[in-house]
């Protein structure tokens, strides 16, 4: 590939691609929300924000110097994530903290992106990202789903049509903003009735002596706020 073809294709992915109509993003949205509240489809299509998930965790423990050992996802959507490092302190306290705030903060900055017309940079960068994930993916039904979910975002950055890619880059961000909000709701059912025992805001709890309600607040806060300021991003308000 030469300098002319890697100009072009700079080109195309960090130039702006107009915004569907405003009808075409309630679509999208729409499309979301159902793939979110209906139990039978949340089943699968939790599968995408378990790799959110597990992802910030991962993403997090790099940044804050820990030694990510690997990342395995499940087919009941749980995954775990494994870092090295102390077991206390700031970067654990970040690296814990991120997993209930990675999906709706993803789903924030794609609202971003997506508001600035950068559609093509943004499934680009999803690609680049579950790329990366791949590498440190430890079992075979997390290995496929994370190839799964990037070969879709690959062939739709690659072979689809402008609109084909804005509809499904809309969709996706929804789904992020809307599916990020049902987890912690989730994990406080389960609490409430005596279970997940270990789960991420036990943890933080014990690491910093801060009730695991206050951390259970800061999940539904970061959810919550990222879907109306997304929201009003993709509608353009």
């Amino acid at each position: 590939m030469d300098s002319t073809d890697l100009g072009d294709l700079w080109d195309r992915i960090s130039g702006t691609q107009p915004a569907p109509e405003q009808w075409l993003v309630v679509v999208t949205a729409t499309v979301a929300l159902i793939a979110v509240v209906p139990n039978v489809l949340w089943r699968v299509s939790r599968n995408t924000i378990t790799i959110a998930h597990e992802g910030g965790h991962g993403l997090i423990a790099l940044v804050t110097g820990r030694r990510l050992q690997g990342i395995r996802l499940h087919s009941d959507t749980s995954g775990l994530t494994v870092s090295r490092g102390r077991p206390t302190g700031i970067g654990m306290i970040l690296t814990v903290a991120a997993g209930y705030t990675a999906p709706p903060l993803l789903g924030l900055g794609g609202a971003w992106l997506l508001s600035s017309g950068r559609i093509t940079l943004l499934l680009w960068v999803a690609t680049a990202l579950l790329a990366v994930m791949l590498v440190m993916i430890r079992n075979v039904y997390g290995a496929l789903t994370v190839i799964f979910t990037g070969s879709a975002f690959l062939l739709v950055s690659w072979l689809a049509s402008p609109d084909v890619q804005s509809l499904f880059a809309y969709t996706a961000v929804w789904f992020l903003l809307l599916g990020g909000v049902r987890p912690a709701f989730e994990l406080q059912s389960k609490r409430r009735h005596g279970g997940a025992p270990d789960s991420d805001a036990d943890q933080l709890s014990r690491l910093t002596d801060v009730p695991a309600a206050l951390w259970l607040f800061l999940f539904h806060a970061v959810s919550l706020c990222s879907l109306i300021g997304g929201g009003r991003w993709l509608l353009g308000l």
